[in-house]
């Protein structure tokens, strides 16, 4: 089954080094640090899969984010 999940990456600095932080708001708990973009990703990438797959163990759907934006065609 293929999930479509979005990252939000961030540069940070702190003690002279760069670094990046991706979270979601698609997947509760998912929280990565990497040296890399390509790090990141592929920390956040596993992360993501274990925690999606707790929650199909506790037969929980992923928890849907508190805002997040549908796309709502009318006809007028």
């Amino acid at each position: 089954m293929k999930t479509l999940i979005h990252l939000k990456i961030e540069k940070l600095h702190e003690a002279g080094q760069d670094y990046y932080l991706a979270t979601s708001e698609d997947v509760q708990g998912l929280v990565a640090e990497g040296q890399t973009i390509e790090e990141v990703i592929e920390i956040a990438s596993d992360l993501a899969k274990i925690l999606l797959e707790l929650h199909q163990q506790n037969e929980q759907p992923p928890a849907l984010p508190n805002t997040f934006q549908y796309p709502l065609i009318l006809e007028v």
